[in-house]
């Protein structure tokens, strides 16, 4: 999902403005792209209500399908990993839920035409679900946080259908008892929509591992979107998530997260050494 779930990083203005007047020189292609490859991974040109109708035409064809939400983070790790490449190439939808991935194809003269952060598209489901009398499950996460999730998801939409809740640990070894759970739920009526929270790479493999065995429509990764919903980690104040710098409040909170920001870092690197390559 982004989950967002990282800010409009003000980071990536910075470096948009830092960069040479050559590469901001260029220009957008003159059609409109369906989608973009950044860094070797599919990456969808849509804007969130446009996302919101690729899931509903999911519903509608009544195939099964997934959806990715990569960010700066994803890409690196995609670049390190042919496996997780394959998958996130291979969903149905991949939104750019990172503000570097806006930033990067802005620098290659290829824009994005804005951030879908997983975070909130994990919102706009959940409303969807609502109006059209659909059910969700909430998978993921540290035990009980899915159920505080749902909880509050039901005060935001009281007539929402929620299939039920489980925390799992997302490897193989509980596949079993996860899927035994899903399908339990789902053994009068399908799933519609089930979110997985297990973080990235991690929530991706589940979904392919286990879809077909699901009686599920369709699978969305939303990361650490369950934690930030139930309050167990703490939105940056408004201003700061306007501004692109919910980065370094997180980074504040959670110093220990400073070896992960080494993968923004890699990201703009391989950024403008692909600019060369265009």
């Amino acid at each position: 999902i982004f989950h967002a779930h990282y800010g409009l990083d003000f980071t990536w203005v910075l470096l948009g403005l830092l960069a040479s007047g050559y590469y901001l020189a260029k220009q957008a292609r003159s059609e409109r792209q369906a989608e973009l490859e950044i860094l070797g991974v599919k990456v969808h040109d849509l804007t969130m209500r446009e996302a919101v109708e690729r899931v509903k035409e999911l519903f509608r064809t009544g195939r099964q399908g997934y959806v990715v939400t990569p960010n700066p983070e994803f890409i690196m790790s995609a670049a390190k990993d042919k496996e997780f490449t394959h998958i996130l190439n291979k969903s149905d939808l991949s939104i750019p839920d990172g503000a570097g991935l806006v930033w990067a194809s802005r620098i290659w003269g290829t824009p994005l035409r804005e951030r879908v952060a997983g975070s909130d598209l994990f919102w706009e489901l959940c409303a969807e679900a609502a109006r059209r009398g659909g059910r969700i499950f909430l998978l993921g996460a540290k035990p009980g946080v899915a159920e505080k999730t749902a909880q509050i998801v039901r005060k935001r939409f009281p007539k929402i259908k929620i299939a039920g809740t489980f925390a799992g640990d997302g490897s193989p070894a509980g596949d079993v008892e996860t899927i035994a759970n899903l399908n339990q739920s789902a053994s009068h009526h399908p799933i519609d929509i089930l979110f997985v929270a297990y973080g990235h790479g991690k929530q991706e493999r589940w979904i392919k591992r286990n879809l077909k065995k699901v009686k599920v429509k369709v699978a969305v990764g939303v990361g650490g979107t369950f934690d930030y919903v139930s309050g167990q980690v703490a939105l940056a104040p408004k201003f700061m998530r306007v501004l692109g710098l919910e980065w370094l409040y997180r980074l504040v909170r959670e110093p220990w997260r400073i070896k992960r920001q080494w993968a923004l870092v890699s990201f703009s690197i391989s950024t403008f050494k692909e600019s060369f390559r265009r």
